[in-house]
């Protein structure tokens, strides 16, 4: 299923055994260079509570739920140390402006679209203000810097291929 991040935003985080309430998600770690997402931050409420974080390989089932094999699998960044280095590099995608190779600004990310099953981001969209940009596929990205998402110029190419059937006379035609 395929899915955009800001209407997942909040969503409960279940323990698939005891159907415990564990947080709710409220923002994912996206690694920059090959576009998975490796975790959610977690919030348990209240004004104070610090946000713990829950690997992808930990995740059950996404669907009205975010169902997850353990409860003991949520925990702070910072004992994954892969995933507190790549926190720190600063490289985020959400909140990041777009530009592109030329210079020209597209917009900040504020959301993306990604897969549910293998937690892969398909789409960047874009915001320019108060409006929407255009989104734009995860394989135009050509790099994402601690500034910006540089995107390459991409086009989408709607051709219609016009196939011609042939008609032979009946005297040109060969026996099976």
């Amino acid at each position: 299923m395929q899915v955009r991040f800001t209407m997942q935003k909040s969503i409960p985080v279940l323990d698939e055994h005891s159907s415990e309430v564990l947080g709710t998600v409220e923002e994912p770690l996206i690694h920059p260079d090959t576009g998975k997402i490796e975790g959610f931050f977690i919030t348990t409420g209240g004004w104070f509570s610090p946000d713990i974080f829950l690997p992808t390989s930990h995740i059950v089932r996404w669907g009205k739920y975010v169902w997850v094999r353990d409860g003991e699998a949520l925990g702070p960044l910072r004992d994954i140390i892969r995933l507190q280095m790549l926190f720190d590099e600063g490289r985020h995608v959400l909140g990041q402006p777009i530009v592109t190779e030329e210079g020209r600004m597209l917009g900040v990310c504020r959301d993306v679209q990604f897969h549910t099953q293998f937690f892969l981001v398909q789409w960047l969209f874009p915001r320019r203000f108060l409006w929407w940009g255009t989104p734009i596929p995860m394989n135009a990205v050509t790099i994402i810097t601690q500034q910006s998402i540089v995107v390459r110029k991409y086009t989408e190419e709607k051709s219609l291929s016009v196939t011609k059937e042939v008609v032979l006379p009946a005297s040109q035609i060969e026996p099976a």
